[in-house]
């Protein structure tokens, strides 16, 4: 019998039904189906699919290792992950950056202020004079003001950044790459297993490369992030202007 139909004959001898595999393994109904089926093609790789089975296994009592023989057989033997599906992002994800205000805006704003000045200088000027006196008075020239300087634009300070608070609760096995995206360094490397969390706190910008989307809930910054692919993923994210 193939892997598919040993694990269905496993667990209809258990009396088991697909929904009660799923409660136990955490592995979601549709895939349990397609892998009964000898479809692997939902698990998310290599590296899963065999997880899947012996979870599965475990579940409806039998053993694993055969089966993982025939899966090895059929698909080559396991392997360390290639560095282009670790780098390369299927679904790039973009966090847009708050933008500081224009230089040309501001200066804009200080040109139009030192205009209304000298405005207001020249009427207050005009308006203040005294007529010429009759009779042949002698005019005696009156001082004018001196011109207030006109103001310094201050300096805008620039917006201070946050840290970039990423937090993953797994629901099931997830294997997981936290790298810098400037440079691909490795800040955190390995699986997530099913029913713990993890937190991160970054000052730059970060790579999130999920095996096993669906399987995590992943929240940036308070707010949760779409996973809802079957296919590994790279997210990105940076920190926010304050």
């Amino acid at each position: 019998m193939s892997i598919g139909e040993t694990l269905a004959e496993a667990r209809h001898q258990a009396g088991l039904t697909i929904g009660q595999v799923s409660q136990q393994t955490r592995i979601r109904e549709s895939i349990i189906r397609d892998i009964e089926q000898d479809d692997f093609s939902a698990s998310g790789g290599d590296f899963y699919a065999r997880g899947h089975i012996r979870s599965i296994a475990a579940v409806v009592g039998t053993d694993p290792v055969p089966l993982i023989s025939a899966y090895d057989a059929e698909h080559g033997p396991p392997g360390s992950i290639r560095a282009a599906d670790v780098f390369e992002p299927s679904r790039p994800v973009k966090i847009r950056e708050r933008r500081s205000p224009s230089l040309s805006m501001i200066v804009v704003v200080i040109l139009l202020a030192v205009i209304g000045f000298g405005a207001y200088r020249l009427v207050s000027h005009h308006g203040g004079s005294n007529p010429a006196a009759a009779g042949g008075a002698t005019h005696r020239p009156t001082a004018s003001a001196k011109p207030s300087p006109s103001p310094s634009p201050s300096p805008t300070p620039s917006p201070a950044r946050s840290d970039v608070v990423i937090h993953l609760t797994a629901n099931e096995d997830c294997w997981v790459l936290l790298s810098d995206s400037s440079d691909g360094a490795q800040i955190f490397t390995g699986v997530i297993p099913a029913g713990s969390s993890r937190t991160w706190t970054e000052k730059k910008a970060v790579n999130v490369r999920l095996g096993n989307p669906p399987g995590v809930v992943l929240t940036v910054d308070g707010k949760r992030q779409p996973t809802d692919v079957n296919n590994p993923v790279t997210l990105s994210f940076s920190p926010q202007a304050r």
